[in-house]
């Protein structure tokens, strides 16, 4: 963080990328600490509010987190056709789990994040998110969300990733990889299936950082791969998802029939997303189109990529030794 010397107004400063960074102005520090995992900051800033910050990465804020987690959890949801069970790698926030319990078909959501001192963080202070967290439907457990998928019992509807983006030294790179699609979420799936995974920037100068490579370490391992983006003011870039279908006809679903399930299946009404905004999300520009179609590279336990920034172990510590 950095003071104004003029107005004493402390400003938080995001770095972006090498030669590139943003301001935000701090309004109050909510808290400021450090979990076994990554640092945990919730703090109000500038036009955002409540803005909750991992590792020094925005998450999300309390003005726009509603469409990022509409878009996460909604499409995939509403193109199953009764999706009962679901599984949640990460969403420490509660804000996906609050999405997914809107729709009346669900019996039973498992979330699993590493970070308890997040969960239990999101839960005392994000009201919005708190019923998630007290719901008899909702099974949390902070641990690993590989060990906890590949080892629980049965299989799901549909599986979310609402995971940190990939950061060198962070806690979820390996979730990103054709290994764990492959060997863990293929299996774990039910017939007609669907995994969902937020993918990080999108735009047309950002796109090829992560975002196309998920989608070609998904189409590596699944037979349909719908990629979509949207602008996210807090993350100041278009952002994406890639939702991967293992029945390719469910991607067919129309702007109406879309808008017919939404309103049947879902407690309350939707703030962002309906049938047309979906598919125009789907309509990616020219770039973004050819970055994907050219994209070869999938993530490996030993070869993948990294949004910019560094997660805790790959730090240096205050004596100069890693963590």
């Amino acid at each position: 963080m950095a003071q104004d010397t003029y107005t004493k107004r402390l400003w938080l400063e995001e770095d972006l990328a090498d030669d590139l960074k943003w301001s935000m102005l701090v309004k109050k520090v909510l808290y400021s600490g450090k979990s076994e995992y990554q640092e945990v900051d919730l703090i109000d800033v500038g036009p955002f509010g409540k803005t909750l910050f991992l590792d020094g990465k925005v998450q999300s804020s309390e003005v726009d987190e509603w469409v990022y987690h509409e878009l996460l959890v909604h499409p995939a949801m509403v193109m199953h056709p009764n999706p009962k069970t679901v599984f949640i790698c990460g969403g420490g926030e509660g804000a996906t789990a609050r999405e997914v319990l809107r729709h009346k078909s669900v019996e039973k959501v498992v979330m699993v994040d590493i970070d308890k001192v997040v969960c239990d963080f999101c839960h005392a202070h994000l009201e919005k998110n708190k019923a998630a967290f007290e719901s008899s439907r909702l099974e949390l457990i902070n641990d690993d969300a590989r060990t906890q998928l590949e080892a629980y019992p049965g299989k799901f509807d549909v599986i979310i990733g609402d995971l940190a983006d990939p950061l060198d030294g962070g806690p979820c790179y390996q979730l990103y990889t054709q290994d764990f699609y492959q060997n863990v979420v293929l299996p774990k799936l039910n017939p007609g299936g669907i995994f969902i995974t937020q993918s990080g920037p999108a735009g047309f100068l950002s796109c090829t950082e992560v975002f196309t490579c998920i989608n070609a370490t998904l189409r590596s391992v699944f037979p349909s791969v719908l990629p979509y983006a949207q602008h996210m003011p807090v993350f100041c870039d278009v952002w994406g998802w890639n939702m991967a279908l293992t029945d390719a006809s469910q991607a067919e679903l129309s702007a109406e029939e879309m808008d017919r399930r939404l309103a049947e299946r879902v407690q309350g009404s939707m703030g962002f997303l309906d049938g047309h905004t979906f598919k125009g999300l789907c309509h990616l520009n020219k770039v973004v189109r050819k970055c994907l179609e050219e994209e070869q590279q999938v993530y490996t336990a030993d070869c993948g990529r990294f949004i910019h920034g560094k997660g805790q172990a790959a730090k240096p510590a205050e004596n100069g030794s890693q963590q």
